[in-house]
């Protein structure tokens, strides 16, 4: 029964919460997130015993995951059915921060004792979306980890550098953006070259992490997993930590995906191009809807080689799919994807994978 009653006391928290974000109100989304963590604002550890803190570790996990959590992954939601704006969506993550440090804040004082371990979390280069590392973060601290938490967009070399510097058991790294694999892969290869095992986690893994296991790093689904994997101690990257990324990768020996990324500008291009000509309310483009249309070009061939890379069609595919809904949403009609794949299926035509890629994309 008391289970039943937190849930549906969840449920109500959930709506107040959204109903905050959406009108911006940040004062009343703290209030909604302090009043959902139920425990007493006690201000000296030497006031709380083991069983209160326990009690309050967990209650601010669950706001965490299961409050503050879910009302993010809403407002990507409500970004891809254009509801709402991408400045609003910024407006909302920011609040969304202070609601996690507002836990982080109420909870303090129940994280006393001894460290567990020390790791680092940290974005890949180029990973803007940086709540769900922060939200691990938080809940490795209230299950007694010293964390490092790097924020967004950390290059490689300086993510080594810090955790040869601190000595870190482990490195966590986080990504949602599929394109950004080559550079995850990178840097999950360089950490395990000074002897630190990497968890990865993020939607940019693919389905149940299939491409963080590719690249030999552990899969963590979410943060609870994440803090289960850590506290099985991850083994140490073994004899071949030493490896080239591209070791892992065989197939990228036929050359397909730097020549991709390599003549990406000329693609584009000519794809622009053909899309005029098989696209032609496109001719009563604006030029910001140019613009946006030279993105979208963009992003397909980024997407199309980070494919190639993973020699995954299914990655292709559900990037198109993802496109063509998002397209839909805005009032532009999806078929317009069709002279794009058409022009780039003829331009790729002697790179075997990459058409059967594109092909499985096009059907």
């Amino acid at each position: 029964m008391n289970g039943d009653r937190q849930n549906d006391s969840l449920t109500e928290s959930r709506e107040e919460l959204w109903q905050a974000l959406g009108e911006f109100d940040e004062s009343r989304a703290i209030a909604v997130v302090r009043r959902a963590l139920g425990t007493a604002d006690i201000k000296q550890t030497h006031d709380i015993d083991a069983s209160t803190a326990e009690q309050m570790r967990a209650a601010g996990e669950r706001v965490l995951l299961d409050l503050i959590a879910p009302a993010q992954e809403r407002v990507g939601l409500a970004w891809a059915s254009n509801d709402i704006t991408v400045a609003q969506e910024h407006a909302v993550t920011a609040i969304s921060e202070r609601c996690v440090a507002a836990v982080a804040d109420a909870t303090a004082p129940a994280l006393f004792g001894p460290f567990t371990g020390r790791v680092l979390v940290a974005c890949v280069d180029g990973e803007w979306h940086a709540m769900p590392a922060l939200l691990v973060s938080e809940v490795l601290r209230m299950r007694g980890w010293r964390v490092d938490y790097l924020g967004a967009q950390v290059p490689t070399e300086y993510l080594v550098a810090h955790v040869q510097r601190t000595r870190a058991q482990a490195v966590l790294l986080s990504s949602s953006i599929p394109t950004l694999l080559p550079g995850a892969h990178n840097a999950i290869a360089s950490c395990q070259s000074v002897g630190v095992p990497v968890l990865a986690g993020g939607a940019a893994f693919g389905p149940q992490g299939c491409y963080a296991r590719l690249m030999r790093a552990e899969w963590a689904p979410d943060a609870r997993g994440a803090a289960t994997l850590l506290g099985m101690s991850p083994g140490e990257p073994g004899e071949d930590a030493a490896r080239l990324p591209d070791m892992d990768l065989p197939h990228l020996g036929d050359q397909e995906y730097s020549m991709i990324r390599r003549s990406k500008l000329q693609l584009v291009k000519q794809t622009l191009s053909d899309v005029e000509e098989g696209f032609p309310e496109m001719r009563r483009y604006t030029a910001t809807q140019v613009e946006r249309t030279v993105e979208d070009i963009d992003f397909i061939v980024s997407y199309l080689a980070t494919a190639v890379y993973v020699d995954d069609p299914g990655l292709f595919t559900r990037f198109i799919t993802w496109t063509a809904d998002i397209l839909s949403a805005r009032g532009v009609p999806p078929r317009c994807l069709h002279p794009a794949l058409d022009s780039l299926l003829g331009q790729l035509k002697d790179f075997p994978r990459a058409v059967g890629i594109l092909a499985a994309a096009r059907a």
